[in-house]
């Protein structure tokens, strides 16, 4: 049985599992756009097909907020061949649990993050996570993904009762970059 505890998102903590979004990253410069109104960052995270066939489904989810805690994690899931990007669209915190592995999700690498309301994030092609997880409210995402409608779009893990848990997310996420 692995327990861990959720920690603050930060890109440099997330690098191995995907990319923060945030109009709030230091590390790419913003060029003016809009008139002067607004400030442009491109470039934020990869998304990436390794399928032809494959085409950009741009999709929400509405999640409702868990309050069962300590979490006994029942599943990861990942796309092998695609990147995934979730933006939060109305939410003060949130978790993701990630995981790397290859036929399956190699638990000794199983991270929680908590995220902010400025912060989305990105899934490399193959990464391990759990279905988004709310906290505080219930929280509406944008997501992309390439998928072509085949099994191969999203593969599932179950895992064995007890293999993995998160405790509760203590911590808030860190404020933003000024």
């Amino acid at each position: 049985m692995r327990r861990i505890a959720p920690e603050a998102l930060t890109a440099e903590g997330y690098a191995a599992y995907g990319d923060v979004v945030s109009a709030d990253r230091a590390d790419v410069s913003a060029q003016p756009a809009n008139q002067g109104t607004a400030a442009r960052r491109d470039r934020l995270a990869p998304v990436a097909s390794l399928r032809p066939a494959a085409t950009l489904n741009l999709c929400s989810f509405r999640c409702a907020p868990r309050t069962d805690w300590p979490m006994n994690v029942a599943l990861l899931e990942k796309h092998p061949h695609s990147t995934q990007v979730f933006v939060p669209m109305n939410a003060r915190r949130y978790l993701v649990l990630v995981a790397l592995g290859g036929e399956a999700p190699d638990l000794a690498t199983a991270r929680a993050f908590v995220a902010g309301p400025t912060q989305g994030v990105s899934y490399l092609p193959g990464v391990w996570h759990h279905p988004m997880i709310a906290l505080d409210a219930a929280i509406d995402f944008t997501c992309l993904v390439w998928e072509d409608g085949t099994a191969g779009d999203c593969v599932v893990a179950p895992l064995p009762d007890g293999a993995l848990t998160v405790e509760p997310p203590d911590c808030a996420p860190l404020a933003p970059a000024p």
